[in-house]
């Protein structure tokens, strides 16, 4: 196969090219956006290993001249920083696969393959972007393969407005996941979150529905719903698993027919949002139980996102611990520069149940006792106690 390899880290190239050279493969290299760009257009490779930052631009530049040309090309990103928003938008733009330095040469040989059968199946047709969107604000951390690949996921299932069901355990971030898809889809447009769990389903139908003046004790106003807010944008279902059996019928045929009336009144209104659901329950079971609709189920899952507990990966950890230290600086107006080393062992042995959530918890407990701006050991596990 003919490689070009576009990295700035000299060592990083030659490296990569000598074993991919031992392995039959045909090798070149560039160390900038303008040699990457020549050597694109002259060399004509089968695919390319494009670094994300390089002195004279980013590796996103050469992935949108590969995408005006409909080049033949298999992209690959590679990158040694966490960057969310680039990861999502070098999907946007059509890169093939996406892998975090430092590069693992089982991961290289394992993409290199995936290329092969795509152009064995697909010779001859031109790569298409999978998806079609702009900036990406909600950060998702993480570098383990799981977490990529529902990145990976959130730009793939940008490209349309599916519904999307986000199946994943309390804590694991499923809101986050969901705004991120709807950045990714409807940047500017309404997120609106509903909540199945948390009201009455009485006062659940008229918050999504609307209500009209003397619909029922004490609607002495006409009260705009959720849905209606939500206009072009994101309605979004959290714990779509708890919602009311009747309210499972309406919502139903709110998605079959894509229009819905307020409580107490016969004007019916057009539903343009996008229908994004969360659980953390196995609705299949539910349906067993006759406590889910099976039509609504099938309405919801036309696409799936799987979160993967803390538990699950673990080696996320340290980036997830430095990130939700920076967040609790932020909003506790803390001043934490650290966390010993051997405090991640105690976190390392947890099995999180409570996942993300619960993490930040024990490191909001422990920034409170944090003297000298570091988290110790006996900081976590004082933490982990309560």
């Amino acid at each position: 196969m003919r490689i070009l390899v576009i990295d700035d880290d000299r060592a990083l190239c030659r490296s990569l090219q000598l074993l991919l050279e031992q392995e039959g493969h045909e090798v070149s290299v560039a160390h900038t956006v303008d040699a990457g760009r020549s050597a694109l257009d002259s060399e004509t490779p089968e695919t390319a290993f494009i670094d994300l930052k390089l002195p004279d631009g980013t590796g996103l530049e050469l992935l949108s001249g590969l995408q005006a040309s409909s080049s033949t090309i298999a992209p690959i990103m590679i990158t040694g920083t966490q960057d969310t928003k680039s990861t999502i938008e070098a999907v946007r733009l059509g890169a093939f696969d996406y892998i975090r330095k430092p590069l693992d040469l089982d991961a290289i040989r394992l993409v290199l393959e995936k290329v092969t059968q795509y152009r064995t199946n697909a010779i001859g047709k031109a790569l298409t972007p999978i998806s079609d969107f702009a900036e990406h604000p909600n950060e998702i951390i993480g570098a383990d393969p799981k977490i990529i690949s529902v990145i990976k996921q959130v730009g793939q299932l940008s490209q349309s407005r599916v519904p999307v069901l986000i199946h994943g355990e309390s804590g694991t971030g499923k809101e986050l996941v969901a705004r991120a898809l709807h950045e990714a889809t409807s940047p500017g447009t309404p997120f609106v979150a509903i909540n199945c769990s948390a009201m009455v389903a009485a006062l659940l139908e008229s918050d999504r529905f609307g209500h009209v003046r003397g619909a029922f004790t004490g609607a002495d106003r006409n009260k705009m719903g959720r849905l209606e807010l939500a206009g072009e944008g994101t309605a979004f279902f959290d714990e779509i698993g708890d919602m009311d059996p009747d309210l499972q019928s309406k919502l139903l045929r709110t998605l079959q027919e894509r229009t819905f009336e307020a409580v107490g009144s016969v004007e019916t209104k057009p539903f343009r949002a996008r229908i994004v659901a969360a659980t953390h329950r196995d609705l299949k079971a539910l349906i067993e139980q006759g406590r889910f609709r099976e039509d609504l189920y099938y309405r919801l899952e036309v696409s799936t996102i799987r979160i993967p507990p803390l538990r699950a990966r673990r080696g996320d950890l340290p980036l997830l611990a430095e990130h939700l230290l920076a967040r609790i600086n932020r909003d506790l107006q803390k001043n934490v520069t650290a966390i010993e080393d051997k405090a991640l062992d105690p976190l390392q042995a947890h099995d999180w149940p409570g996942n993300v959530r619960e993490l930040e918890n024990v490191l909001t407990r422990a920034s409170v006792s944090a003297r000298d701006g570091v988290i110790t050991h006996d900081l976590i596990v004082h933490a982990m106690e309560k």
